[in-house]
């Protein structure tokens, strides 16, 4: 995990001195490349923070709830207060290094062509963020190299994850607020599926499928850990889900994996998707989740190419089953936390008192404490 966010932000580091330097090399006529880089590393970080909510993040998320129209403007000044405030900042370093001006009133006061050129590219560098969010980071990258546009057989696990009663509680309290449990459900297993270096491929009704290769998503028991660990996380939120939506939402999970055909497809919209057998196997391992009441089930195949499971889980066969669709019978099995809830709640109590005093981050602190907790006691074997 810390490998992808290092890589992702020497990305933006790199791109952003690059258009910096870009600017002093040729918009500017013959300015320095160093101090151009400085400029566009200062700028393309805040931005960047900013849109990832680590600076000033309560002001984006405010106006993402305003009028579109509203929401464009206001979104736009504060850009352009963070381009400012980064390009002072910017300013500032370069005079102490003596890279060009000789007062610091001259340092700190842009250009309008700089100011402009900032927005530009600072526009250009949240579009491609936001389009990499939105199709997910593998997704993105894949499309934009081109990798799925010929079929390519590869071997995945999957992880079909289905939230339990969303029907009923849409009909109880409406679609509306059926629709924001499922985002708010969407946007809590995110970190869980990130860590265990899973990729989120689709949302389907309220259904989640994510995916590994198979031998990322087999090793250490990555696509098992991963289940138990979203399911833990809901749990130990249980009180913020009564009280913003009366109940804990629980999900069925279902692992299988093996080979599938995958291919970009699509001509107005793009999309990789995943042909074969495993994923009509995998959606009625879903299923069969439904019937025997079985909260997580996985196939015999997977469950035989993992070296070996996390000691809070049991493992119960419960036979093999005919699907429809498929001429094999596939054993199922069940797994179990145990004792997994007990142990990871255990010590969250102190995390989250001594987070009050960090008032302007105490939800995104703790919940990255509760997140690396569950991947300490997965990984504990």
């Amino acid at each position: 995990m810390l490998h992808f966010k290092a890589t992702f932000w020497l990305i933006i580091v790199l791109a952003g001195a690059a258009a910096g330097a870009l600017y002093e090399s040729f918009l500017e006529g013959g300015g320095s490349p160093a101090r151009g880089a400085v400029f566009g590393i200062c700028i393309a970080t805040l931005t960047t923070m900013h849109e990832r909510g680590l600076f000033l993040g309560q002001i984006r998320d405010s106006l993402r709830g305003l009028p579109a129209p509203v929401s464009f403007l206001a979104a736009e000044a504060v850009l352009l207060v963070i381009v400012l405030i980064a390009m002072i900042a910017a300013g500032s370093i370069c005079w102490i290094f003596g890279l060009g001006w000789e007062t610091l009133s001259q340092a700190i006061t842009p250009s309008g062509s700089a100011v402009a050129y900032s927005l530009l590219v600072c526009a250009a560098f949240i579009f491609v963020i936001r389009m990499r969010d939105l199709l997910g980071a593998g997704t993105f990258s894949k499309l934009m190299l081109g990798r799925y546009h010929r079929p390519v057989s590869e071997e995945r696990a999957f992880l079909f994850l289905d939230v339990v009663g969303s029907t009923a509680y849409a009909e109880m309290h409406g679609d509306f607020a059926a629709q924001e449990l499922l985002k708010a459900v969407f946007a809590a297993i995110a970190e869980p599926v990130r860590r265990h270096r899973g990729q989120v491929d689709d949302y389907i009704g309220d259904q989640i499928i994510v995916s590994w290769p198979l031998e990322r998503g087999t090793e250490n028991a990555r696509c098992v850990a991963c289940a138990f660990t979203i399911r833990a996380v809901l749990q130990r939120d249980r009180h913020l889900w009564i009280q913003r939506f009366g109940h804990v939402p629980e999900l069925r999970a279902a692992l299988h994996g093996g080979s599938v055909v995958t291919a970009e497809v699509g001509v107005d919209r793009h999309k990789i998707a995943y042909f074969g057998d495993v994923m009509n196997a995998t959606a009625r391992l879903e299923g069969l989740c439904r019937e025997t009441g079985r909260a997580v089930l996985i196939s015999g195949d997977l469950l035989g190419r993992l070296s070996f499971l996390p000691r809070y889980i049991s493992v119960e066969d419960i036979g093999g089953h005919h699907f429809r669709g498929r001429n094999e019978v596939m054993k199922v099995h069940s797994l179990s936390e145990g004792n997994y809830f007990r142990r990871l709640t255990t010590g969250v109590r102190y995390e989250r008192m001594r987070l009050l005093k960090y008032k302007w981050d105490y939800v995104r602190a703790l919940n990255l404490i509760r997140t690396m907790l569950s991947v300490r006691l997965c990984d504990n074997v």
